[in-house]
């Protein structure tokens, strides 16, 4: 089973049943955002299905030959890392405590819209410069701890001149960004030489190569699912098709604006992005192209797979409705034969006659032989 999940497990939003099992889904395309009405811009809410327990701060400070790594309890604890020589990495996990972001706002000066963008998680993927820094929002698909499982989120960057600051919406046992993790702690790559803008492009890199196990499962999915629509198919054969496809446009209106974001930060408009960097984006973006065309190569697959479906469903009624008529054919002489000598008149010569009985046998047989020899001719059974 293969499932996208949006939520903390209590209420099932977005996810892929590999196996056609009848789940709960309410996979939202709208999300209600009625808490916010009403409230004055950059207003400090949480928005979203996901609720922290608690809220992580871990904090990562190196540059080519040091490295630091420690969690934190309170952003207190953290801000004085930022100022330190080198690249800072403060990574949150959990939007439930609205106070730390007011106070990581009031620190670097953090513009309130952008900090309401934050807490508000169903937004679409985008960039804003605000020149001193660089607000990037994306969403995150991974593997979830249950074998299987995908979930999609949203994750909030933002890039300074010496920090990195990511928001994601719960605690975590093992996403994506634990390989930049791994590489800031082994030195391994080019992560720890270069800037900020190298380590949000890491992270950006690492959530793009996400997909691309979704896409994964879904094509092997598909593929299954391909010989079973033309042999076989069934009713839950039909829900699963259906479920694939609503998933395939949400996967769509995550990654279209994501193309959009790397396009804009490879520009170069930004003087936060290195030009050495700059290549690297292009490879990112050449990934997210691919991953778009493989999606709408996808997309097309379980179109026509819905089209062979009905066409399968409409064959095998056509034969029904042929076994059936061919039956009715049969028997319309045979009720003919047998509606004449059901009649109660005197005066019909056959009734008294001794070998009547076998006769009208003997004929409905040969009317039906020769009747079905006609229609085997004709290959119509």
């Amino acid at each position: 089973m293969v499932k996208i999940e949006e939520s903390d497990g209590r209420n099932k939003d977005v996810f892929i049943d590999i196996n056609g099992e009848d789940v709960d889904m309410a996979a939202k395309i709208v999300r209600k955002r009625s808490e916010k009405t009403g409230l004055a811009p950059g207003t400090l809410i949480h928005v979203g299905d996901k609720k922290a327990a608690k809220v992580n701060i871990n904090i990562f400070s190196f540059d080519e030959t040091h490295y630091e790594e420690k969690q934190v309890a309170t952003l207190q604890q953290a801000l004085p890392a930022s100022d330190k020589p080198g690249v800072t990495w403060i990574d949150i996990e959990g939007l439930t405590d609205i106070s730390i972001i007011e106070s990581l706002g009031r620190h670097f000066n953090f513009h309130p819209l952008m900090l309401e963008d934050i807490l508000s998680t169903d937004q679409r993927p985008k960039m804003e410069d605000f020149d001193e820094y660089l607000y990037i929002v994306l969403r995150m698909i991974y593997p979830n701890d249950k074998p299987g499982e995908f979930v999609n989120e949203q994750v909030s960057l933002i890039v300074g001149k010496n920090y990195v600051v990511s928001f994601q919406e719960q605690e975590k046992t093992g996403d994506v960004f634990a390989p930049i993790r791994e590489s800031i702690r082994t030195a391994k790559g080019k992560i720890r030489k270069l800037g900020p803008d190298y380590l949000a492009y890491s992270l950006i890199d690492a959530i793009v190569d996400g997909y691309f196990v979704v896409m994964e499962k879904i094509g092997d999915e598909i593929e299954l699912r391909e010989e079973e629509v033309a042999l076989d198919p069934t009713p839950q054969t039909l829900r699963v098709l259906h479920r694939l496809k609503r998933e395939m446009i949400l996967l769509r209106r995550s990654l279209w604006p994501l193309r959009e974001v790397i396009s804009a930060l490879e520009r170069g408009n930004s003087s936060l992005i290195q030009s050495e960097t700059l290549f690297y984006l292009k490879d990112v973006y050449d990934h997210t192209i691919h991953i778009l065309d493989t999606i709408e190569s996808l997309r097309e697959m379980l179109t026509g797979m819905l089209d062979i479906y009905l066409s399968s469903l409409a064959n095998r009624t056509n034969e029904v409705m042929k076994v059936l008529t061919i039956i009715a054919t049969i028997f319309i002489p045979l009720t003919f034969i047998v509606g004449i000598y059901g009649m109660n008149f005197d005066f019909m010569p056959e009734l008294k006659w001794r070998w009547g009985y076998f006769a009208v046998w003997g004929g409905m047989i040969v009317v039906t032989l020769v009747m079905v020899l006609f229609f085997r001719r004709k290959r119509w059974m």
